[in-house]
């Protein structure tokens, strides 16, 4: 084997078709505790974008290999990592900000955040689910603890996060509904949203009060949400946010419901996506992957989740955008 491998460098910080080069580094060993992966498949996530914008330049020396989901095969264990065998199929959320990312052929990480792969999911699969699926998790399970004849507001449903939340929440008993454009409406009610609403044809918000309000609010979308969330909620309701919010908002309104806020940055672990991978296996949540590309192709990767150029004439997928990094 090559002691060399593959990977996709961040550069500089600025736009997707200057930030990126591909290089070759030493192939990294495993130290204690910890399997050295064969990276199958990884994806991109809006945190992808915004750690190349340079949101998080404090956090990133450059050069840098970004990028935190991996599904892939064990290759190599280090002293004491007895968890594993090399030939073992896993999947894992990277940490984030710590150490080397996932736009790369092989990766290192610590034993005790692997699982092993849902055998009813491909390599493309799972990757496009680890960071969507754990944050979900966190969001609906850990943080709003949704319960069976709850009513969930998923924003967003027929995006990474949004897709794997309008199953979680459906699997989970709640009546789901989502916004999501017109277009998307057939797809996010095939996922399990009870209702759709077209956030661009109107407000949202008379919509859902008609309807009685929710006990949830799920936010993937940021603007005016949380400010807005009081006016949909019941007494008690709970707000789970997953976005950076640059401008302040004045959140004088939820003291009027009792609303409790919570702002999430998902972690990495096993139990998570060992839950989820029961999910997976019990055919309740399954990862919505709208475009597969090559590892040489990070940059148009991301210039895809940020919604295409003007030129190209076409919106951001629907779902996830898996890279295929041995294709």
């Amino acid at each position: 084997m090559s002691t060399l491998m593959r990977v996709v460098e961040l550069v500089r910080f600025g736009d997707a078709d200057t930030a990126f080069a591909v290089r070759e580094l030493p192939r990294p060993a495993p130290g204690p505790g910890q399997v050295l992966v064969r990276v199958e498949a990884t994806s991109v996530n809006p945190l992808d974008l915004q750690t190349r914008r340079g949101d998080y330049r404090d956090q990133v020396a450059l050069p840098a290999v970004i990028g935190n989901d991996v599904s892939g095969v064990v290759v190599e264990t280090g002293p004491g990592a007895d968890d594993f065998q090399p030939g073992d199929e896993v999947w894992y959320l990277a940490p984030i900000f710590t150490g080397r990312g996932t736009y790369a052929e092989f990766h290192v990480v610590e034993q005790a955040l692997v699982a092993r792969k849902p055998a009813g999911l491909s390599h493309v699969e799972a990757a496009g689910l680890a960071l969507v699926g754990v944050t979900v998790w966190e969001a609906l399970v850990e943080r709003a603890g949704v319960r069976g004849g709850e009513r969930v507001l998923v924003h967003g449903g027929a995006g990474g996060v949004g897709s794997a939340a309008v199953q979680l929440a459906s699997a989970l008993g709640a009546e789901v509904v989502t916004t999501a454009r017109a277009g998307d409406h057939e797809f996010v009610t095939g996922l399990g949203a009870d209702i759709a609403i077209d956030f661009s044809a109107g407000d949202y918000v008379p919509q859902v009060r008609a309807l009685g309000g929710v006990d949830v609010v799920l936010d993937t979308v940021g603007g005016d949400t949380l400010a807005r969330s009081p006016e949909v909620i019941a007494d008690r309701g709970r707000v789970v946010s997953i976005v950076d919010t640059a401008e302040p908002q004045n959140l004088l309104a939820a003291w009027g419901v009792n609303a409790t806020y919570h702002f999430l940055f998902a972690s990495p672990g096993r139990a998570k996506l060992a839950a989820l991978g029961r999910l997976v296996d019990r055919g309740k949540l399954r990862p919505v992957i709208g475009a597969v590309l090559p590892l040489a192709d990070i940059a148009r990767a991301h210039a895809l989740l940020e919604g295409g150029s003007a030129g190209e004439g076409r919106r951001r997928p629907r779902g996830k955008i898996a890279i295929a990094v041995r294709q």
